[in-house]
């Protein structure tokens, strides 16, 4: 993407933007609410067209080849957009008939296993809590194998145990070769996927690198030694029982949160 710029009527949206995804990696466009990332996107996905500059997707430009761009590209949007009427199942199977793809049903199964939904799959949409309509709306996203997906703002409105499930499909996403460009207003959610942040203030592009490297604009941090308290995210998967064990001993974390010991071990000897 170079020089984009979009107005509407005399609000200018995106004042000349350039920035590049590598293949196979996630790129966060992050940003305040306005900041044009929904914008961005649209323009990218060919539902939009920019008043100036030049933008490539998949090696064509989204202005003179926009059917070539749609056929490698798939978009999931800030809502889900599943039938909640039919069941997970035929939202998929719907999907891949649409794409007039052959063994509809077998494409189905197949995404139901891999974003574990196939307990779930025969029950209607509408039953579904809002990380699994997440999941799904993804999963009919990539019917058709695009080797490029947007996710606009993936997960806004959820809770925080559906947000994580969000972030680990979208890790696997990557790592199985699927290009993802992000946009969200998480800062935390940036911090966890992304290879690429770029930060989109006001229309333009103010930084764009990845994590260390923005992390180095800053002066080097003060060290000081501060007891440790658990954050919301440690209490929360706590309390839901979100323990994330991987066999052996179990580490338990002391409430004043000063400690941490494994289950059995002798206590540790306190230096003065």
């Amino acid at each position: 993407m170079q020089g984009i710029r979009k107005s509407f009527k005399d609000l200018q949206v995106l004042q000349g933007v350039d920035f590049e995804v590598t293949p196979g990696s996630i790129f966060a466009l992050l940003g305040s609410n306005g900041a044009g990332k929904t914008t961005l996107v649209r323009i990218l996905s060919t539902l939009l067209k920019a008043d100036d500059g030049t933008a490539t997707v998949h090696g064509f430009d989204v202005a003179a080849k926009p059917g070539d761009v749609r056929e490698s590209i798939s978009l999931t949007g800030q809502f889900a957009a599943v039938d909640e009427v039919l069941t997970g199942r035929e939202n998929l199977v719907l999907v891949a008939r649409l794409r007039h793809l052959k063994n509809p049903g077998a494409i189905a199964d197949e995404l139901l296993a891999r974003f574990s939904l196939t307990d779930a799959g025969n029950r209607k949409a509408a039953t579904y809590s809002g990380g699994m309509r997440r999941r799904l709306d993804i999963a009919m996203s990539l019917i058709g194998n695009p080797p490029i997906i947007f996710l606009d703002e993936p997960t806004t409105g959820l809770d925080p145990q559906a947000r994580i499930e969000v972030w680990q499909t979208v890790k696997k996403l990557a790592g199985q070769g699927t290009t993802v460009l992000l946009t969200t207003q998480y800062l935390d959610e940036a911090e966890q996927l992304a290879d690429r942040i770029a930060i989109l203030h006001k229309g333009t592009i103010i930084q764009n690198g990845t994590l260390s490297e923005l992390k180095q604009l800053l002066p080097p941090a003060q060290v000081e030694y501060v007891e440790k308290q658990p954050s919301l995210e440690d209490v929360f998967l706590a309390l839901v029982g979100e323990t994330g064990e991987t066999g052996g001993s179990e580490t338990q974390t002391d409430p004043t949160g000063t400690d941490s010991v494994d289950a059995g071990a002798a206590p540790a000897r306190k230096e003065s």
